[in-house]
């Protein structure tokens, strides 16, 4: 039992985890009220770039991976719902996260 755990830890170790909790909190902190703040929409738009720009990556070396595109292509509407809202809601923090994130609209 402690072996399939030694090597499940080093398979999940050598795979390098892209986004781990500290990483989130760092979105959050920086792009939310506090790093306790999930759900205020600019940590999630953030949230959602850092894993469009993974997700991207990840698909230029494996073109074939329908799966990933998919989950891409959901991850990019998720995002876009959320801009819109931000732009409906509150133009100046719309304006403010699309420059700090350097996103096209």
């Amino acid at each position: 039992m402690q072996r399939i755990i030694l090597n499940t830890l080093l398979t999940l170790n050598n795979l390098g985890m892209y986004l781990t909790s500290d990483r989130k909190k760092e979105f959050f902190k920086k792009h939310g009220k506090n790093e306790n703040d999930t759900g205020s929409p600019e940590a999630q738009i953030a949230l959602f770039s850092f894993r469009i720009n993974h997700l991207t990556d990840h698909l230029k070396k494996n073109k074939k991976d329908f799966v990933t595109q998919r989950s891409l292509i959901s991850l990019v509407g998720k995002r876009r719902k959320l801009l819109n809202y931000l732009m409906k809601v509150d133009i100046i923090r719309y304006r403010k996260i699309i420059k700090e994130l350097k996103l096209r609209k």
